[in-house]
């Protein structure tokens, strides 16, 4: 039996920070980032938001699509690199919040930002296995980037849901595919606030590697080639690199998903690649095929192939579509207001 997403949802903060603010403030050349990387404009979580608030907003989109009773949900997993407890999982208080507890079995995952795919591939392997009806990937991040570094420009914040399921499907699974070797690109120790990266070290030996080895893998697999492909998404650090990828891989700019989200608003790290998904089911039609590839620093890929359902058209106008959310009412504020909200200023001592 035909296994599968029947619901999904995004969540996008409204408040936003241009690239031309950063840079006026360290005294960057924007236009290198806005023209070179292809960003404009990132989200910006408020106080009160975090990966678990962005995660249930989601979830409950995502719910809402599948039109099933929470508590049939037999796992849930909340991929993320900035999960607000240390020790105490995020899993949780999204469960209780979506009225999935207490039979449930929950964890968080890590895998930089490929934690959402994480996930995703978990709770869809769960269900294939015939283990549950129904189990939750979540990929959610709210933005890391120290004062002046290259992040502050991308690392941007949102949360995808996928719910899978084998009755009313929106969008079959095909075929799933991995790749992974120790690269370290990209790291976080314990204690420290902000990762480290290794520059351009991050793209030919770590992100092109893995993703382009990961997609060419999957397509060898199923016997597809890129026009077989509606819909192509892959991890955003910048709008730059999936395009680039696109291209590589023998996708025509014509034929390369238009609602990224990097040109727009930014990487949303964990969310990355599951959000851009979220914006291709928002607007595909029955019988599209899409090639979905995540990518997570330390390193790996995770690939999949969905064929989009009849279903689709019953479900997409039951919850806020993520490019809707870009688009929105946005909130801009300047570098102050960002630097308190993401805790960049800290009172000293008394």
């Amino acid at each position: 039996m035909e296994v599968g997403i029947v619901g999904y949802g995004a969540y996008v903060p409204r408040h936003r920070i241009k690239v031309e603010e950063i840079a006026k403030v360290w005294g960057a050349d924007a236009p290198s980032y806005k023209k070179g990387l292809m960003l404009r404009e990132k989200s910006v979580p408020t106080p009160d938001q975090d990966t678990i608030t962005m995660s249930v907003e989601a979830a409950r989109h995502a719910v809402r699509r599948a039109g099933i009773d929470p508590a049939l949900i037999g796992a849930i997993y909340v991929g993320s690199e900035s999960h607000p407890y240390a020790v105490k999982p995020s899993g949780t208080v999204v469960a209780e919040a979506l009225g999935a507890t207490p039979e449930i079995h929950c964890a968080d995952m890590e895998f930089a930002c490929k934690a959402g795919s994480e996930g995703m591939f978990v709770a869809l392997s769960l269900v294939k296995a015939g283990q549950m009806p129904y189990a939750l990937g979540i990929g959610a991040d709210t933005s890391q980037g120290a004062p002046g570094d290259a992040l502050e420009y991308s690392a941007s914040a949102g949360a995808a849901a996928y719910i899978f399921g084998r009755e009313k499907i929106v969008a079959v699974c095909e075929d799933t595919y991995a790749y992974m070797t120790d690269t370290p690109d990209f790291w976080r120790r314990e204690y420290q606030f902000y990762p480290r990266h290794a520059g351009r070290y991050t793209g030919e030996p770590a992100y092109f590697k893995h993703v382009l080895s990961c997609a060419r893998g999957l397509m060898a697999k199923s016997k597809t080639t890129p026009a077989d492909f509606r819909w192509a998404v892959f991890h955003q650090p910048n709008g730059k690199f999936p395009m680039r990828a696109a291209q590589e891989l023998g996708f025509s700019k014509e034929k390369v998903e238009q609602g990224w989200l990097s040109p727009t608003l930014g990487n949303t790290y964990s969310g990355s690649s599951p959000m851009g998904l979220s914006a291709i089911l928002d607007v595909a039609k029955p019988g599209d095929r899409i090639l979905m590839v995540s990518y997570g620093s330390g390193a790996g890929s995770d690939g999949f192939i969905w064929r989009v359902t009849d279903h689709i058209t019953a479900v997409q106008g039951l919850a806020p579509h993520t490019r809707a959310q870009l688009e929105d009412r946005p909130i801009y504020i300047d570098y102050g207001t960002y630097a308190k909200y993401r805790g960049k200023i800290r009172k000293l001592a008394e």
